[in-house]
């Protein structure tokens, strides 16, 4: 009976270190929950990003707004009852788009 527990011990002992100590034990457990963490949380924001293109491809099938916008904003587009007005930068059109020359450097003569 007395060698029966001590084998027990023994055996519970060397089981509670590879539990603890080996690393497939715990430290695997606590690296899968943090993996997993980080997992959920890179599925929830694409969730929310597909939430957002689906809106805009519902917009796009059902409504000209969205298409109006978006051919203003990525194409140029301009409607036919409205004049377009590119302003140029008073810099650039007074110089005819050249930088200037830079400022002569002095010498020093030697005496």
């Amino acid at each position: 009976m007395k060698w029966l527990g001590i084998s027990l011990l023994v055996a519970l002992l060397l089981l509670q270190y590879r539990l603890w100590m080996s690393g497939d034990g715990m430290h695997e457990v606590w690296r899968l929950g943090a993996a997993v963490s980080a997992q959920q949380t890179e599925n929830e924001r694409l969730a929310e990003r597909n939430r957002q293109l689906a809106a805009e491809v519902r917009d796009l099938k059902q409504g000209y707004a969205a298409l109006e916008e978006r051919a203003r904003t990525d194409l140029g587009m301009v409607a036919g009852n409205e004049t377009f007005y590119q302003v140029v930068p008073p810099k650039a059109a007074a110089d005819g788009g050249r930088k200037p020359a830079p400022p002569a450097q002095r010498t020093a003569a030697a005496h």
